[in-house]
């Protein structure tokens, strides 16, 4: 659905949606109150009151248009507080993952030159404290809790300054007004600093135009509805959950309910019963896993029942979402379908999920279409941070998994061939001609949601975006039918000893429906055949253990069992006997700690930091090809 105002900056939409809501008392956040543990609503006068507040006490200290403020939290309403009224000064957001460490924290206070740094915890604020000394232009640290040692005096308490906030807002408020009044489309909004997988973090300049042209484009093709509830979990510093979890929600009048934690995700999910669910893969992958493990475990009539449900439920939404007839006793069978075997899903989720979106990394085709099946169509989009983010979005008249769907309008997404530099096949919007190429190259694209550039890195812009302004994404993709799809990442590319260029992403993205992993990377960079890696599932691989009577405590122990690598060897024989002779996986090795954030194997958005995991693994690396002479 479209906006419910029109709008070209933040502070446009902002204030606009607070004369939308005025006199009908309608709630725009929950949290749960740590101390009662009930939820609490935020309607929009609250919400525009706290932001003001806000906005009056980083105005009192010295915050004005360009100037940066950084924001280390968990999402929460505080966030969004912070947020807007830094919006509203024409200043500038800078968001950092809360599992970033003091070293990376201190690179990027430091190089965005922020002045205010507000933090959440006792662990982000420690954090703050240990930095505050590298990073000349800080001047303020805000923190949500207390310090437990004497506070410095460049420590304000969140709590104050909000309760101090409104008066001096309406002190200042000619000036903030004013300052506000003439923000630009062509304004700096946002510095989102990418988390890439190697060398310092870059940081991507967002303009007010890159994210209002954006979200308007990506409402075109989303079904938000007023009234809607979305539960927020992804990092709100991540543009994905910016653009679709908090602007594009409250741009429709869409309730946020502020998950506790990442890990009561489930539970929250009861409680909140979202209609629409904004996720990466990686929980849609878990569900689906859990669903699989019971039938694989269960009896030869549950798994033809599992198979028979998944066909009839595919082809009962494949003609809805198409708007085509469909026989009573196609009805009849879906309804069966629904009870037997995909209920329980649906409960799990809430009971009121009318649609997933999902974003951030690819979505295994077999995933997408088990939830299509259960009448839960999930629109799958593609971008990168630093095209605000949205290149494409599934349609919902034809949602074809193993695809990223349509380019949105206003956006132009081209196919450039790699060895020439030449763009062999381009699409605007959804207009495209039937003879549209199908070849691979790099993908490439242009639009108002085209970054401003990197900050204060004028060499890696120029890299990013060429003479002709098409920015270049580094993936390898192709149009289908008006579809694109996306190959690999280039810089992941593997060029084994026979010269073939293998592409891993495919090869993994294979076995991310299979219970029994819960982690994989492909290894073959100069060798003679692949291998891979494996963090297996903990919960499977436990109640195996204890189904076979392994005489085993720890993981470790678990993995060194026969029974356990028979398993995994009939798994990659399975995959090799249909796979091309050079994308076959000759040897594996299973690891008992899964990659992390925290062991720096995996970036905040959860990639794979493929160069530090090879150098943690070198050994066992090297062991799987110690018989090639």
């Amino acid at each position: 659905m479209e906006a419910l105002v029109d709008f070209n900056t933040i502070p446009e939409l902002f204030n606009r949606l607070i004369d939308y809501h005025i006199g009908k008392n309608h709630v725009v956040l929950r949290y749960v109150d740590k101390a009662s543990k009930e939820w609490v609503d935020v309607t929009w006068p609250e919400f525009r009151d706290r932001v003001q507040a806000m906005a009056g006490y980083l105005y009192s200290q010295g915050i004005r248009p360009g100037d940066r403020v950084a924001i280390l939290s968990e999402n929460r309403p505080e966030w969004a507080y912070t947020d807007m009224a830094t919006q509203l000064l024409g200043a500038v957001n800078v968001s950092l993952y809360t599992t970033l460490p003091s070293k990376e924290v201190s690179y990027i206070i430091h190089d965005s030159g922020a002045s205010v740094f507000i933090v959440s915890t006792g662990i982000q604020l420690k954090k703050a404290l240990q930095i505050y000394d590298l990073c000349p232009r800080l001047d303020r640290i805000v923190s949500m809790v207390p310090s437990r040692d004497e506070a410095p005096d460049h420590l304000d308490l969140f709590d104050d300054a909000m309760s101090n906030g409104q008066a001096l807002f309406q002190e200042y408020r000619d000036a903030i007004k004013a300052n506000e009044a003439a923000i630009k489309p062509k304004d700096l909004s946002v510095l989102i600093y990418t988390s890439g997988t190697t060398g310092n973090p870059k940081g991507v300049m967002l303009t007010h135009a890159n994210l209002c042209e954006n979200l308007k484009s990506a409402l075109q093709r989303l079904r938000f509805s007023e009234g809607g509830r979305h539960l927020s979990f992804l990092p709100l510093c991540h543009s994905f959950e910016r653009l679709g979890g908090y602007l594009g929600t409250i741009a429709c009048g869409m309730i946020i309910s502020y998950a506790r934690s990442i890990d009561t995700v489930t539970r929250d999910i009861l409680d909140v019963k979202p209609t629409v669910l904004l996720s990466v893969p990686r929980l849609y992958e878990k569900i689906y896993n859990t669903v699989a493990k019971t039938v694989e475990d269960g009896s030869p009539t549950k798994k033809k029942i599992f198979v028979w449900a998944q066909k009839v439920g595919f082809d009962y939404n494949t003609k809805r979402a198409r708007g085509q007839k469909i026989s009573g006793l196609l009805s009849v069978k879906n309804t069966l379908a629904q009870k037997l075997v995909f209920s329980k899903l649906k409960q799990k989720l809430g009971g009121a999920i009318e649609f997933g979106v999902s974003g951030g990394a690819a979505l295994p085709k077999v995933i997408g279409e088990f939830f299509f099946s259960a009448g839960i169509t999930i629109v799958e989009g593609y971008g990168l941070t630093e095209t605000s983010p949205v290149l494409s979005i599934t349609p919902f008249t034809d949602p074809r998994y193993g695809a990223v769907g349509h380019v949105i309008p206003a956006v132009t997404v081209g196919i450039q061939n790699v060895d020439t530099g030449e763009i062999i096949g381009q699409m605007l919007g959804d207009n495209y001609p039937s003879n549209l190429t199908t070849e691979s190259g790099e993908i490439v694209a242009k639009g108002p949601n085209i970054m401003k550039g990197y900050w204060n890195n004028e060499e890696a812009t120029r890299e990013a975006i060429d003479p002709d302004g098409w920015y270049h994404t580094g993936d390898i993709g192709r149009f289908d039918d008006g579809f694109l799809k996306i190959t690999d990442r280039i810089k992941h590319m593997i060029v084994s000893a026979g010269g073939k260029n293998i592409y891993p992403g495919p090869i993994e993205e294979g076995f991310k429906h299979e219970p029994w992993i819960d982690q994989i990377m492909v290894i073959g960079e100069a060798r003679e055949y692949l291998t891979a890696i494996i963090v297996p599932q903990e919960d499977v691989l436990r109640g195996f253990a204890k189904e076979e009577g392994l005489d085993a405590s720890s993981i470790g122990e678990i993995l060194q069992s026969e029974e356990v690598k028979r398993v995994f060897s009939q798994i990659f024989k399975s995959y090799s006997r249909q796979a091309a002779a050079h994308e076959k996986i000759r040897d594996f090795r299973l690891l008992p700690t899964a990659f992390s954030v925290e062991n720096g194997m995996m970036t905040p958005t959860m990639k794979l930091k493929r160069k530090v995991i090879k150098a943690n693994f070198e050994d066992v690396i090297q062991e799987m090809y110690a018989k090639v002479i």
